[in-house]
């Protein structure tokens, strides 16, 4: 397999070193990642300023390259300009926290997988549901498994579409098992921190500890709380197919012509 990995955490990041140990055996696999973490970035991409690319070693050999923008810059830059070859699977990764429910349209590791989906490479983001647990190798475990499935499945899986896969902060003999869900609609609790700054000037800090699940067993942020390991096949189709009628019946009688 010729694999290219990601993530928002930033090239330096344990849980994407840690991807790479559990995956370097499958074939040749390609590291871009954003050079300082970017978290919460969601789909932003540079426009204004250049981009750089810049080789980064690890244990005294050259291993990926960091570039200094977005995780959406970096996957895009890379499938387009950096890697000769298009990979066969794009892996963005392992996220420090969880990407559940409303938190996965601002995840930048969602996103960053998103662009290999957007090209038809079959895509998976992965992400430790914890912000403090800091063992990684039995996501990367789990994320193995899981790119060998995606690959011999990769027919399966409709274009624009990737798996995101949230892995429980536990040894892999407590997790509960594997759980297909859907996203759920719990999110992060919005809440502001009023500050003052040296001069007295006002400024606002965002609050993003706390954490609300949607309490059903088929919602993605629930599963991954109860201890299952989840994955959500994700589509970036935003039309509201529902809504459309409801849209035309209110619309039918409005022409151009008669607007004043």
């Amino acid at each position: 397999m010729k694999i290219l990995l990601t993530n928002d955490d930033g090239i330096h990041a344990k849980g994407l070193a840690t991807l790479y140990d559990a995956v370097a055996d499958l074939g040749t696999v390609t590291v871009v990642a954003p050079e300082h973490e970017m978290s919460a970035t969601a789909h932003s991409i540079t426009m204004n300023h250049p981009l750089r690319a810049i080789q980064i070693s690890r244990n005294g050999s050259p291993w990926g390259l960091a570039v200094n923008g977005t995780p959406s810059d970096a996957a895009k830059l890379a499938l387009t300009a950096l890697v000769t070859e298009k990979p066969d699977l794009v892996i963005s990764g392992i996220n420090q926290g969880i990407n559940t429910g409303l938190a996965a349209i601002y995840s930048g590791t969602v996103s960053a997988a998103s662009e290999g989906s957007f090209v038809g490479i079959p895509s998976m983001a992965v992400s430790l549901a914890s912000r403090h647990h800091d063992d990684f190798t039995p996501a990367a475990k789990i994320a193995r498994v899981l790119a060998t499935r995606l690959f011999k499945n990769k027919d399966l899986l409709s274009r624009f579409s990737l798996l995101n896969v949230n892995v429980p902060p536990l040894p892999l003999d407590s997790m509960k098992g594997f759980r297909v869900t859907r996203q759920g609609m719990g999110g992060f609790k919005d809440a502001f921190e009023r500050r003052q700054d040296p001069r007295g000037n006002e400024y606002f800090w965002l609050d993003g500890s706390g954490f609300q699940i949607e309490e059903d067993e088929q919602a993605d942020d629930f599963a991954a709380k109860s201890g299952y390991i989840t994955i959500t096949p994700l589509r970036f189709d935003l039309t509201d197919f529902q809504m459309m009628d409801s849209v035309i019946t209110w619309l039918s009688d409005l022409h151009p012509e008669d607007i004043k």
